[in-house]
């Protein structure tokens, strides 16, 4: 810690002994500058959010579309067939007699 302090004390008299008077002003354009660079940073990030919306919009569709496809492909699978969910009621009914026979 003494380092830091010493190097401290260093600066601050290097500070006290200099006789040259900073400008008051900032220079020119500087304003500007700085008021472009925080557009910039402002109009990155809010395309960052509209590309995040974007792809969760996709992705979203995507799963519907997906899942539409499933349901309308067992909808035909149980129509073609004379007893609709016949599959299912046989697969529930013999887990329900093993269970019962163990």
């Amino acid at each position: 810690m003494t380092d830091v302090d010493g190097k401290i004390d260093r600066l601050l008299r290097a500070a006290a002994l200099s006789r040259e008077e900073a400008p008051l002003e900032t220079p020119f354009g500087f304003d500007t500058r700085v008021v472009a660079l925080w557009r910039a940073k402002e109009k990155a990030a809010s395309l960052g959010l509209a590309r995040l919306v974007r792809r969760v919009a996709l992705i979203a569709v995507a799963v519907a579309v997906v899942a539409a496809a499933g349901a309308y492909r067992e909808a035909g699978q149980s129509r073609e067939s004379s007893e609709p969910l016949a599959n299912e009621f046989a697969i529930a009914d013999s887990a329900i007699q093993d269970e019962f026979l163990q």
